[in-house]
C-alpha cells in the first residue's frame, strides 16, 4: 500500500520509463493509423473520424476542468497554442475542412510533437491526471495530423502555409497581450520554460522568438514544398 502511495506521488520526469512508454506508444499508434487510414472506405473514414474527433473533444475539455480545479489560476487557461490547435484538429476530424487539416499539419507536426518530446510538465507521473491528460491530448493532436496527411492523404498546399503563418501570428499577437495584462507566459512568449526545450539553443529572450519565427517560416515551407512538388509531378504525367 505504501509502495502504490508512493508511486502515485512520484514526480514526472521527462525521458523517465512512464515518458518513454508515452513515445513508444506514439510510433506504434502513429503507423496503425498510417495502415488503417489508408485502407479505409469514405464512409468508413467519416464514421471513425466523427467518433475519434467525440473522443478528443471530451478529453479536451475533461482535461482543462481538471486543470482548472487543481489550479485555479490564469495559467491554467486553455490558451495555449496547443489548445487551439487540438480545437482545430478535432474539427478538422469531424469537418474534413481543408483549412482545419492544414493548420492541425503544420502546428501539430512541428509544435505537437515537440511537446511531446521536451513536455514542459509540473505534474507527478503516471496515473496523475494531469499527466494522463497532457500526453492523451497531444497524441490525439499528432496522431491526427499523421492519420490525415498519410493515412488518408490529405496534401498540405502553399495556401495552408501561408494560413497557418497569420494565425500563429495572430495567435501570438493577442497571447503576448494577455500575458502583459495577466502575467502569464503563454507559448513562453514571456521567458523560456524551466524544463529544457529547444529553446534554449535559440539565445536569450527575445532573441529566441525571432529564431523560432525563421525556423518556423524556414520548416513549415520545407514541409509544404515535397507534396506541392508531387502534385505538379502528377498533374504533368
Amino acid at each position: 500500500m505504501t509502495e502504490a502511495v508512493g508511486m502515485a506521488q512520484r514526480e514526472f520526469a521527462t525521458f523517465g520509463t512512464s515518458h518513454l512508454v508515452v513515445l513508444a506508444v506514439f510510433a506504434v499508434g502513429a503507423c496503425g493509423l498510417v495502415w488503417l487510414g489508408r485502407r479505409q472506405s469514405e464512409r468508413q473514414a467519416r464514421v471513425f473520424s466523427r467518433a475519434a474527433a467525440g473522443v478528443f473533444a471530451v478529453t479536451f475539455v475533461a482535461g482543462a476542468v481538471d486543470k482548472l480545479m487543481q489550479r485555479a489560476t490564469l495559467s491554467e487557461l486553455p490558451l495555449q497554442l496547443s489548445d487551439v490547435s487540438e480545437i482545430v484538429a478535432a474539427y478538422a476530424l469531424w469537418s474534413g475542412r481543408h483549412w482545419a487539416f492544414g493548420l492541425t499539419y503544420f502546428w501539430a507536426l512541428v509544435l505537437g510533437s515537440q511537446a511531446l518530446i521536451t513536455p514542459d510538465l509540473d505534474s507527478g507521473d503516471f496515473p496523475d491526471s494531469t499527466f494522463v491528460s497532457f500526453f492523451l491530448l497531444h497524441l490525439f493532436l499528432v496522431w491526427t495530423a499523421i492519420y490525415l496527411a498519410w493515412g488518408r492523404r490529405m496534401r498540405p498546399t502553399w495556401r495552408d502555409y501561408r494560413c497557418a503563418l497569420l494565425a500563429t501570428v495572430a495567435w501570438a499577437a493577442l497571447a503576448m497581450i494577455f500575458n502583459a495584462l495577466a502575467g502569464t507566459n503563454f507559448g513562453f512568449l514571456n521567458r523560456k520554460p524551466d524544463s529544457g526545450s529547444v529553446l534554449d539553443y535559440m539565445g536569450p529572450w527575445p532573441v529566441y522568438l525571432g529564431v523560432e519565427a525563421v525556423v518556423l517560416v524556414v520548416l513549415w515551407a520545407l514541409m509544404t514544398w515535397p507534396w506541392q512538388r508531387a502534385s505538379r509531378s502528377e498533374r504533368v504525367a
